[in-house]
């Protein structure tokens, strides 16, 4: 798990890519202070597990499932990224849950000035993903632990303060270019929980009651003593 929260720049030093399949190598100094093999860090908001260590840099593998549904495919060597190792149990939680399970990509539709801050609008490529984005609430970009401000059925923009951009790789993000998304993962939870049927036999964790009233409803918790 992570929190959201940059803790370096890296660059891509080499990758190497067959059919969806990828090793990339990223050159790296803080997140290396501590780092083994197995220990997980964030790429660009994508959980990545360390399979190599080597003087100022490490090698992960990209498997097609996260080729497919990323930018990681997109990169090429000398290419900034964000990184951020996982959350120490009992650490501070500066930012939000953030999983480094995306959600899917988006592009950049403007980014403009407002003051002393910068206002990002970004357009999922899949508009389904905008029924988890809400304003005022949590949103993962890159890895960048982010709040709406603004959000409607198609795009939604974040507003970005001087020292996120000056300490992530947003700060050489234009219009056009591909974002890792990570929506909520408490909203994804909640609409699991309020639209799920269970099997067609309606055995499973909600049982019988959820073939029944075919989901989470107020009835249900009545009846189940939280109201």
């Amino acid at each position: 798990m992570f929190t959201g929260l940059i803790e370096e720049i890296g660059a891509l030093k080499r990758s190497y890519k067959q059919g969806e399949a990828m090793m990339l190598s990223i050159e790296a100094s803080k997140v290396l202070s501590d780092a083994e093999i197995g220990d997980s860090i964030s790429v660009n908001g994508v959980c990545l597990t360390v399979t190599e260590l080597s003087g100022s840099a490490f090698t992960v593998d990209v498997m097609p499932q996260t080729y497919r549904h990323t930018n990681l495919k997109d990169i090429r060597p000398g290419e900034r990224v964000n990184l951020e190792r996982a959350m120490k149990a009992g650490g501070r939680f500066g930012g939000h849950i953030v999983q480094g399970h995306v959600d899917g990509t988006g592009a950049i539709l403007s980014r403009v000035s407002d003051a002393n801050a910068v206002v990002f609008t970004i357009s999922p490529h899949d508009p389904a993903l905008m029924r988890y984005v809400i304003p005022q609430g949590s949103v993962t970009l890159d890895g960048i632990s982010l709040t709406v401000i603004e959000a409607d059925k198609q795009t939604f923009s974040v507003s970005i303060i001087p020292h996120t951009l000056r300490e992530t790789a947003l700060q050489l993000k234009q219009s056009g270019s591909v974002i890792n998304i990570e929506c909520d993962v408490l909203g994804k939870y909640v609409d699991h929980l309020l639209h799920f049927k269970g099997d067609a036999s309606g055995a499973g964790p909600a049982g019988k009651n959820s073939k029944e009233a075919g989901g989470l409803t107020a009835a249900f918790l009545a009846e189940n003593g939280f109201f």
